[in-house]
């Protein structure tokens, strides 16, 4: 992976790990708002059970004594008028009630908490009263809102059944809470704005709701979420859902009251109760996304840096190769004869000086072989300089394509038509058989040489070997093999002489 790769990674990375911290940070928070909203509904539904639960009773204790003094007493004159009293007194004490009333056994008004009794009322319609003279249990009974025919209030009528000594019915003993009394407090209730706090009878019958609506009053809930919850999951459950009333989502907290077949449902918005969270997340998140933005920028800052960087350094790397390769041609061409494309005569100077050195180190023999093309200016004075130049060139690749091959072993263009061999590790003899060769090579050649007494191009060798003294300078080994040279030259040329002569 290269430097760019790996910063893009890494700030890739980094913009990652904060966006995805933020939104796992988030996430809890959110859930932590859940729970907290879940623990809120259900302790909001436990006091508003708690208060109704203790409503209905404070009404219900009433009705229990009251049933008692009416089958004691009976419902004589004396006994209603003292009835009449009691039930005010009753009513001061309980500010909750809206009434207490007793019904005969037609529905006709006998006694009631009001400071009048008024003529002509009935209330045998009324449901509660249908369900005692229909059922015999002495239980109390939650019946339906209902309109007061005295003060016009919505009411909930709370009511015991009253029985004649053998049992029959005889009427019915009724107290009635003010609607009114629980919306105010539901009000002292911090459920937001959109938040809901019902009473519903287990039977489905929504009985009081905050915000208070004429339309809720005693509406079926039979078939909602909420009914069906809480038949089937039990008296104390949190749940979410969609009100069947408003369409608003809510986290809803259902609690049955202890004695009486009611229960409290508390709705809390799941919106409005996120609302906060939502807003704090959206400041933080904007915070981290310019965060991550930042950094992105940064990291692209110093990517293009890298890859400037990384551009140079290339470029610089590539320069210096051609630089490199520049200066090996340039070192190339300094070392080799432009025209036979041998080694020219500084490179065989350093070779021989190098060589010397080695071979007198190590008491070794080094041969040296002059080399010179016979009756080269006349063949240039015949063919031109042209042809001469072609003539080197022919010379030298027959000659190049003879040589051994070793290494240490040159062949190099002394100046003008003379060549030289430089042979390490090469006695006389084996410098002798090499030096043949390279004279047959070139006479295999064939070039015309129309001044040449042999009809072709050929050359003459001076063959010289010896072991180099310690010190000893280069026209030591030169000197003896032009000698040799010059006598192949002075006895017919083509042919190659050896020098024997041991060094001085």
């Amino acid at each position: 992976m290269t430097v760019t790769q790996r910063a893009v990674a890494f700030t890739v990375a980094v913009c990652v790990l904060l966006i995805g911290l933020d939104g796992w940070q988030s996430w809890r928070a959110r859930d932590v708002q859940i729970h907290e909203m879940e623990r809120d509904s259900s302790n909001l539904a436990s006091a508003a059970a708690e208060h109704a639960d203790q409503t209905i009773k404070a009404a219900d204790t009433i009705l229990v004594g009251l049933v008692e003094r009416v089958q004691y007493d009976g419902v004589g004159p004396t006994a209603l008028t003292r009835l009449n009293h009691v039930l005010g007194m009753r009513q001061g004490e309980l500010p909750e009630l809206n009434g207490l009333f007793v019904y005969d056994q037609d529905g006709n008004w006998l006694a009631s908490s009001l400071s009048s009794l008024p003529s002509g009322l009935n209330n045998s319609d009324r449901e509660y009263f249908a369900y005692h003279r229909d059922h015999a249990e002495l239980t109390p009974h939650i019946g339906v809102m209902v309109r007061s025919r005295s003060s016009g209030k919505w009411i909930l009528p709370v009511s015991r059944r009253i029985n004649h000594a053998d049992g029959s019915f005889a009427g019915v003993a009724l107290a009635t809470i003010d609607a009114a009394y629980f919306s105010r407090f539901y009000d002292s209730l911090d459920i937001g704005q959109a938040g809901a706090i019902g009473i519903l009878l287990e039977r489905g019958v929504l009985l009081v709701r905050r915000p208070f609506v004429d339309v809720f009053v005693n509406k079926d809930m039979t078939n909602t979420s909420v009914l069906l919850t809480y038949a089937s999951r039990g008296p104390v459950v949190s749940f979410f859902t969609l009100s069947s009333q408003d369409g608003v989502n809510r986290m809803n907290s259902l609690r049955r009251l202890r004695d009486y077949p009611v229960f409290v449902a508390v709705a809390l918005s799941k919106d409005e109760r996120l609302a906060q969270w939502q807003r704090d997340t959206l400041r933080r998140s904007g915070a981290v996304i310019f965060l991550a933005a930042i950094v992105s920028f940064f990291g692209w800052r110093l990517i293009q840096q890298i890859e400037l960087r990384a551009r140079a350094e290339a470029d610089l790397i590539s320069t210096q190769v051609a630089l490199t390769r520049a200066n090996q041609t340039l070192e190339r061409l300094a070392m080799q004869d432009g025209l036979t494309k041998l080694a020219n005569r500084r490179q065989f100077d350093v070779a021989l000086d190098n060589e010397m050195s080695r071979a007198a180190r190590h008491g070794t023999y080094l041969a040296i072989v002059m080399i010179d093309i016979d009756l080269f200016k006349q063949f240039n004075d015949c063919y031109g300089h042209a042809g001469g130049d072609e003539c080197l060139r022919e010379v030298s690749r027959g000659m190049r394509g003879t040589m051994p091959g070793r290494p240490g072993d040159l062949l190099a263009r002394y100046g003008g038509e003379e060549l030289v061999v430089l042979l390490p590790n090469t006695d006389q003899a084996g410098a002798l058989v090499i030096a043949q060769r390279l004279r047959s090579a070139v006479e295999a050649l064939h070039i015309p040489h129309a001044r040449s007494p042999f009809g072709y191009v050929t050359i003459s060798a001076g063959v010289y070997s010896a072991v180099p003294r310690r010190g000893a300078v280069a026209t030591t080994h030169i000197r003896p093999a032009d000698e040799a040279l010059y006598r192949a030259k002075a006895s017919g040329r083509n042919r190659v002489c050896i020098n024997d002569a041991i060094p001085s």
